[in-house]
């Protein structure tokens, strides 16, 4: 086989991986549900995965000045810009991370209130303030900031120009948040400006992986976003264009129109995200702020029954994100370290393409 079929070859599993771990992301297994906190670890995995392996077949054994030639010396750099972009996202999606956690203390409150036999007027009012407390947070704006406040911060880089010095000096020195006037929802879609499927010969050679990664890191942003509260996400995306015709397409496509539907339905209420923990905490919440509402020693027997049921739910939520709440947060550092890791070794490439040859 030669080089050119052994590539060919390459890029067609490439696309064959990438269609079957989408295809098992989008069916889950009840205990995992969609936008789940365990959902996100896999979705993080599915990415982490798929770099790896595109790195694989653009770089490894390869002439660096076949990548400074057209059109990969256009492709190369946009995808290396959207990298910068993806950054960015990480920082905020982290640090929005520390706003559900806030959430999970305050539902902890509440479980502790609530948890009690008999359930005396005093525990029903300090589950109702925390309770109270707990909606506020959900449903906190965008603009005012979902994630912990804290004063202004530096980019993770600065945009173009900047050398491999000063991104190793920065990335040593990564604050996890970004500027007050950074918008999640701009971000996403200046990544999606100007993405367009290869044609032609193009189709089924090197751009096909480099436009398949492209849709894939936006993808995965996008739905990070979606799911966690983050900073500015007014006017978030619901759709980006991927070609129907692409065999790895149908199952990213039908996630996207899941994830949009349920953005559409909560962006109207101006909730804090579509984290599945989240929403079905925040059904529980309501319910329990009626039931403390209306309660007075002893209670209705039938109605302390349904809310024992519910703390009993919320103990349930509070275990799942106990559990996975910081190796999420730590799994969205590795992918920020890969998405360095790869930038570098992108430019790498570049620099040694377009060198002279002595």
């Amino acid at each position: 086989m030669d080089t050119q079929e052994q590539e060919l070859e390459d890029i067609e599993l490439f696309q064959k991986h990438v269609s079957d771990r989408f295809t098992e992301l989008s069916s889950p297994p009840e205990d995992d549900a969609l936008l789940s906190v365990s959902w996100l670890h896999r979705l993080l995995d599915v990415f982490l995965c798929c770099e790896a392996e595109f790195e694989a077949i653009l770089i490894m054994d390869r002439d660096p000045s076949q990548l400074s030639k057209p059109p990969f010396d256009r492709l190369i750099p946009e995808f290396i810009e959207r990298a910068v972009k993806a950054l960015d996202i990480c920082n905020a999606v982290a640090n929005g991370v520390d706003s559900v956690r806030h959430c999970q203390k305050l539902s902890e409150i509440v479980i502790s209130a609530l948890d009690q036999n008999p359930l005396g007027d005093g525990h029903a009012k300090r589950a109702k303030k925390a309770l109270l407390m707990l909606l506020s947070a959900m449903n906190l704006d965008d603009k005012e900031g979902t994630h912990v406040k804290a004063t202004e911060r530096s980019w993770s880089f600065g945009r173009r120009g900047v050398n491999k010095e000063q991104i190793a000096g920065h990335f040593r020195s990564l604050s996890w948040q970004v500027a007050k006037n950074w918008s999640s929802a701009k971000q996403i879609q200046s990544m999606i400006y100007n993405l367009v499927a290869p044609r032609g010969a193009e189709a089924s050679g090197l751009p096909s992986p480099i436009y398949t990664m492209n849709v894939i890191m936006i993808f995965v942003m996008w739905a990070l976003v979606a799911a966690i509260p983050c900073q500015e996400r007014n006017g978030l995306p619901t759709h980006f264009p991927v070609p129907k015709q692409l065999n790895w397409a149908h199952s990213l496509i039908g996630l996207q129109e899941k994830i949009a539907d349920e953005w559409k339905k909560k962006e109207k209420k101006g909730m804090s995200g579509l984290l599945d923990e989240l929403q079905k905490m925040e059904k529980l919440a309501q319910s329990l702020i009626d039931f403390t509402d209306s309660f007075h020693f002893p209670g209705d027997a039938e109605k302390v029954k349904e809310a024992a049921v519910n703390v009993s739910e919320l103990k349930e939520i509070f275990g799942r994100m106990d559990q996975g709440l910081t190796p999420l947060q730590m799994h969205i550092r590795e992918v920020f370290h890969r998405i360095v890791r790869s930038r570098t070794e992108f430019l790498d490439v570049l620099e040694k393409g377009s060198a002279p040859v002595l």
